[in-house]
């Protein structure tokens, strides 16, 4: 009866443990589909980090840019904001088309909300004037003030893709900054500046995602 009792106590025992760890794992999965990693390299690796310790993550440094309506853009521009950012050529046939397809997509989901901006980078700045800038963003029903394309210096424009935005060293290798400028990705950037999301902006459901997760960061404060 004694030995019986002890058995009964240690798949009791066993059972708490289990319970405990499949508990314990079922939490830590709901945290991350209800949150979004970090991003610190190139290599795009995830990292899930409580709020207290993003300060330590890589964070996108200050630029100085001009938009379609002339106007200074600066990192200060998109401070407190949700910010997705993407890079383009407004004689670009095909991917680059899609590209600005999906992030006016983005901007009719988020067209009232004050929280989000899109910010177009122009890889082509020397042909690429504020007046092409204006039209080609009048054609795509840019807002002003909340979806901006800019111009400015190319090596500050490719220094910022590819060091701050990790821009297309995705593929395997390193580009130097005479390789011309070319990616499908299109990054979430949270309120104080940091990659919090990477999509293929020429597929329809991973722009669906990036609006999904918008959500997800507003839902962070």
């Amino acid at each position: 009866m004694f030995n019986t009792y002890k058995i009964l106590v240690r798949i009791g025992i066993f059972y708490l443990m289990l319970f405990a760890l499949v508990s314990g794992g079922c939490k830590q999965l709901h945290s991350k589909a209800n949150t979004l990693p970090y991003y610190n390299s190139s290599d795009f690796t995830p990292v899930w980090l409580d709020s207290k310790s993003a300060d330590t993550v890589h964070a996108i440094p200050d630029f100085h840019f001009i938009d379609q309506d002339g106007q200074v853009v600066t990192r200060n521009t998109f401070e407190g904001k949700i910010t997705v950012v993407d890079f383009f050529f407004t004689r670009c046939p095909g991917i680059c088309k899609k590209l600005t397809d999906g992030m006016e997509k983005v901007q009719a989901a988020y067209k009232e909300d004050d929280q989000l901006k899109l910010l177009s980078h122009s890889v082509t700045p020397d042909r690429d004037s504020v007046k092409v800038l204006k039209s080609y963003a009048t054609d795509h029903n840019a807002i002003s003030g909340k979806w901006s394309f800019v111009t400015g210096a190319k090596t500050e424009i490719y220094k910022i893709a590819r060091t701050a935005y990790f821009a297309d060293e995705d593929m395997g290798w390193k580009q130097d900054s005479t390789t011309f400028l070319h990616t499908e990705n299109i990054l979430l950037i949270d309120k104080h500046h940091h990659i919090r999301g990477i999509y293929k902006g020429t597929i329809a459901l991973q722009i669906l995602d990036l609006i999904s997760d918008i959500k997800k960061l507003e839902r962070e404060g």
